[in-house]
């Protein structure tokens, strides 16, 4: 296990290499962004050069590259090229949205993994029931609607609720817009209120979007497990239904699952773009748009780095997850 961890991780350190060269060749090459910085009001010509220096905008791709990689490497993420931002430094910048969005999509990914499960193994277990048509259609209807919709309805509804608690003197619990930058202060009560105000609506959308993907993911993995000689075998030997389903099927029939869930989770915490922006949650997508759209390169590439970053180590602990969930599986 420990030589296989360290032959993953030199060559997740050499996929980053070779991501974060491709992903520098192709910044560099979306176009100068002195251009704009020349139209800016305000950009004084001492800036300007003062910028061209900092991004060797006329030396060679390979030698800004090296300069960067060595810079970030040191922990010298460099600063953001947005003048209308104080050239705000990019590690920071980076982190608090990060943190922003893990807030936001860490909850809300878990619990559509467990409501997923949960319901996707009851569908296997009662195949052809009610039961089954009634989640299956759900699922169905969910992935037919696109997740912008489903984000514009939730905050519709909320501010129903909000107008309907305002009502009836309780005041407007849930937030619509904003997130909890700096933390909540008060009672342990007071911070779980306006915690789970501002958390709910964005919680909801996300759930209702992957919850789909993961009970349909569950019922097919768990179907082909049941369907399988060796749980034929255990209910054969007189084993009870349950202990057939939990100890027997569902441990395998999660490999897949998980396999999902680890790229889901690893591409929400990359930028919940529509999410973020429609709470007005200022994360990753938010961060991410706003850097494209000034054409700002080491923000994107901070950006790029920390979104490559997680999507291999969330790989990496599917990969290792696999050997627990299924003995079969031999990490050497």
């Amino acid at each position: 296990m420990v030589a296989y961890l360290i032959r993953r991780l030199l060559l997740a350190v050499g996929t980053l290499l070779v991501g974060s060269f491709l992903s520098f060749l192709l910044v560099a090459s979306a176009g100068n962004p002195l251009a704009e910085l020349r139209l800016r009001p305000g950009a004084t010509e001492a800036q300007i050069r003062a910028l061209e220096a900092e991004l060797g905008a006329d030396g060679p791709v390979v030698t800004r590259y090296w300069t960067w990689l060595t810079g970030f490497v040191r922990g010298d993420w460099g600063r953001s090229i947005a003048l209308t931002q104080a050239r705000a430094e990019v590690y920071p910048a980076v982190m608090e949205a990060v943190s922003i969005t893990a807030r936001l999509v860490a909850g809300a990914v878990v619990l559509a993994l467990l409501l997923g499960v949960l319901v996707g193994v009851l569908q296997a277990v009662a195949q052809y029931s009610i039961f089954d048509y009634v989640a299956t259609g759900l699922a169905y209807m969910m992935f037919s609607i696109p997740l912008f919709c489903v984000t514009v309805v939730v905050k519709t509804y909320g501010i129903k609720v909000n107008d309907l608690l305002e009502f009836v003197g309780m005041g407007r619990w849930i937030t619509t817009a904003g997130s909890p930058n700096t933390g909540f202060t008060g009672t342990a009560v007071d911070m779980v209120y306006k915690y789970t105000g501002t958390l709910l609506l964005p919680t909801v959308s996300l759930v209702l979007i992957s919850f789909a993907g993961y009970s349909r993911f569950q019922r097919a993995s768990m179907l082909e497990v049941l369907n399988s000689d060796y749980v034929r075998t255990a209910k054969a030997k007189g084993i009870s239904q349950s202990r057939v389903v939990v100890r027997h099927a569902l441990r395998n029939a999660l490999i897949p699952v998980f396999t999902m869930f680890s790229m889901d989770f690893s591409g929400f915490l990359g930028g919940a773009i529509i999410v973020e922006t429609v709470f007005g949650w200022p994360g990753m997508g938010n961060l991410l748009v706003n850097s494209v759209r000034q054409y700002d390169p080491h923000m994107l590439m901070g950006w790029l780095m920390v979104t490559a970053t997680m999507v291999v180590l969330c790989n990496l602990a599917a990969d290792l997850l696999y050997a627990v969930l299924d003995p079969r599986i031999r990490v050497t």
